[in-house]
């Protein structure tokens, strides 16, 4: 399982990216850091500085063809940074196309509504973004973990980092659907 996790290079929630990137290694899969710039990011423990990654692909040279699902890692200017870059929404939406699973927690879905591919489909989000995803089409839940399959896709979301571990359960539980051959 090879698991793309898309990021701004600065503005992550830096638990929301690296506790499901744990949970990705630890199920056997390779997580790899897929950021509109290369050489490292900047993450944030809400609005203080925290630790850099290393970026490993550049998002304007990476295929959904190359991954078996995606995760989109919340903090408020990270998915707000990844909804301008034209490439960063392609790659995202591109999962949906491709019947891929996708993983959104926190503010991440913000992406997922200029990639125009909330419409129809349930989630949960950080609480203001209800607004935006509703006005996207989409219907938003206060819930723990939101998984949708009213779609060509897998949708798992979650609200915030008090969620992480019912997050990464629902998510490798698709993941491994996906990878094992049952994508939807």
């Amino acid at each position: 399982m090879k698991v793309a996790f898309l990021v701004a290079p600065e503005g992550v929630e830096q638990v929301e990216l690296t506790d499901p990137w744990q949970a990705v290694r630890d199920a056997g899969g390779t997580p790899r850091l897929v950021s509109t710039k290369p050489g490292r990011i900047q993450a944030f423990d809400h609005l203080d500085k925290a630790d850099t990654f290393e970026v490993d692909q550049v998002v304007k040279d990476a295929t959904v063809e190359e991954y078996d699902a995606l995760v989109l890692p919340g903090g408020v200017a990270n998915p707000d940074f990844l909804r301008l870059d034209k490439a960063a929404v392609a790659f995202a939406r591109g999962f949906f196309d491709a019947g891929k699973p996708v993983a959104a927690i926190c503010h991440a879905p913000w992406t997922l509504v200029e990639a125009d591919v909330v419409r129809g489909r349930t989630l949960t989000s950080w609480p203001s973004l209800h607004t935006d995803i509703t006005n996207a089409g989409g219907t938003w839940v206060d819930e723990q973990v939101k998984v949708c399959t009213d779609g060509p896709n897998a949708l798992i979301t979650s609200r915030r980092p008090d969620d992480l571990k019912a997050f990464r359960e629902a998510f490798l539980e698709e993941f491994a659907k996906t990878t094992k051959g049952s994508a939807r």
